[in-house]
């Protein structure tokens, strides 16, 4: 059985690679040098180039600020690569799991999502994410789609890794405390993403296809969110910061945040995946052993 893994070096893609898998399961994941998503004819040529039993895209444009000046880059790695990699693996009846946002959202529903919610994307990052969804559905029956939130690991830019760092830097963080959501460890969603493939390559045609919700048990805002990780890390910090809350309103950014973007995840729990959601702080302890070590991560 082959899979093939697009993503570059993505927090998600790399966590999918460190993960075990059967014997018989090939892993193929070619990195950014060996593929450029954007060019059509690169992308048809890797699908038709072997046998495989499940494409897996885990590849993102993800800067959400730098979205609102970039949307061509932006709707070219999340919108026009999806369309394309859905075409061609529609047409030879391969399953595509795809990874999307709770920023298809806009965050006013005041009640965590469930799939069937009616979408309403605020800023270009979230346009791009749910234009990639829509192209999917008619161009392949079977894809999965997962939509996941808050994602964190020990690589790239993070919400966890800049608070370590500022706090390593200053004696005072002003953080949001006006915007919900779910903090979602990317090794658990990698693990999920594997499942999901595994089942999907093994049943094609009871594989229950469509979109799921995805996220780390539990739902937080960033100001509870950030002590949680200071708190983790006192040991590892010179000083503890102050932590204070501020408004949404007294942070401006170039792209506009959704308040409260809490996901249900009641489906894809129920599903015949097997999936069931690890707690936020469970996943959180785990990334921040592995980037600060073992002592005194509480």
């Amino acid at each position: 059985m082959r899979l093939l893994l697009l993503g570059g070096c993505r927090n998600v893609e790399k966590k999918i690679r460190s993960l075990d898998f059967p014997k018989n399961i090939e892993v193929v994941a070619p990195g950014r040098s060996a593929l450029d998503l954007t060019d059509e004819r690169a992308l048809a040529d890797i699908i038709a180039a072997r046998a495989w039993n499940a494409v897996i895209n885990a590849a993102a444009y993800t800067n959400v600020d730098r979205a609102e000046t970039e949307q061509a880059s932006a709707f070219a790695v999340n919108a026009t690569a999806p369309a394309r990699l859905a075409a061609e693996t529609g047409r030879r009846g391969i399953p595509l799991i795809h990874i999307s946002t709770d920023y298809v959202f806009d965050g006013r529903k005041k009640a965590p999502y469930i799939e069937q919610d009616g979408t309403g994307p605020l800023n270009a990052y979230g346009h791009s994410k749910l234009e990639g969804e829509r192209v999917i559905r008619p161009l392949n029956s079977r894809h999965i789609i997962l939509r996941t939130s808050w994602v964190y690991s020990p690589y790239g830019h993070n919400f966890v890794k800049t608070i370590l760092r500022l706090a390593a830097e200053r004696n005072r963080l002003s953080i949001v405390e006006d915007q919900r959501g779910c903090p979602t460890a990317a090794r658990d969603v990698a693990r999920v993403i594997r499942d999901i493939a595994l089942a999907c390559a093994s049943d094609l045609e009871r594989a229950p296809y469509g979109v799921y919700h995805f996220t780390g048990e539990g739902d937080m805002n960033w100001f509870l969110f950030a002590k949680a990780i200071v708190e983790m890390a006192s040991n590892h910090l010179v000083r503890l910061p102050e932590i204070v809350p501020t408004r949404t309103i007294n942070y401006p950014t170039p792209a506009v945040r959704p308040i409260d973007t809490r996901l249900d995840c009641t489906a894809i729990v129920c599903s015949s995946f097997g999936i069931k959601l690890r707690p936020w702080r469970e996943g959180l302890k785990e990334t921040m052993t592995q980037l600060l070590g073992t002592g005194g991560i509480r």
